[in-house]
């Protein structure tokens, strides 16, 4: 991960944010609430597998609840603080992001997930991830997971709360925000 100080020479609008993103898909950009552009390494295949195997629970999940919206890696939300942040998986609740006009939907929605997922790669820190999980929750999000294949841990993130670690859980709940969703973290160790 690079980060990239543009001020006090340039300060990029959201908009110009949005057209660098359209003009070079081959980056994974975000911005950080400071105006830094971040530059993310790829994930990697096996990260992508396991990134994907948690977005296809979550999403056959959502399937069946109809409780709301799933979004993977590539969605970008503007937060509260002015973060433009994309994590690997997110959900929100049908009626938070209903109530947005479309035209913020086509963007980068300024929104908060109400749940967010980061799935540690060989390129990030952990220190780096704990940041933007308490980042995510200090602009509305309600339940995070921070998970590291490699050493069989994860962080869950509540509002209100300090993280709680686990060593080697064998699942993670969604607990109230994600209403009867569980998380076989077999997919992700295996």
């Amino acid at each position: 991960m690079l980060a990239i100080n543009l001020r006090p020479a340039l300060e990029l609008t959201n908009e110009e944010f949005e057209q660098i993103c359209r003009s070079n898909p081959e980056l994974r950009l975000e911005r950080n609430a400071q105006g830094e552009l971040i530059a993310m390494s790829a994930a990697g295949s096996e990260s992508s597998r396991r990134n994907a195997d948690i977005l296809i629970d979550l999403g056959l999940w959502n399937r069946q609840t109809q409780l709301g919206i799933t979004f993977d890696s590539s969605a970008g939300f503007t937060l509260p603080n002015g973060a433009i942040r994309s994590p690997d998986a997110s959900w929100i609740a049908k009626d938070r992001w209903n109530a947005l006009p479309p035209e913020q939907r086509r963007r980068f929605a300024p929104i908060c997930p109400d749940f967010v997922v980061e799935l540690k790669s060989p390129s990030d820190t952990w220190e780096d991830l704990q940041k933007k999980m308490v980042e995510y929750l200090d602009n509305g999000a309600q339940l995070g997971w921070l998970i590291d294949p490699d050493s069989r841990k994860a962080e869950v993130y509540r509002a209100g709360e300090p993280a709680t670690p686990l060593q080697n859980p064998a699942t993670l709940s969604g607990e109230a925000v994600l209403p009867e969703f569980v998380l076989n973290l077999e997919v992700v160790w295996g």
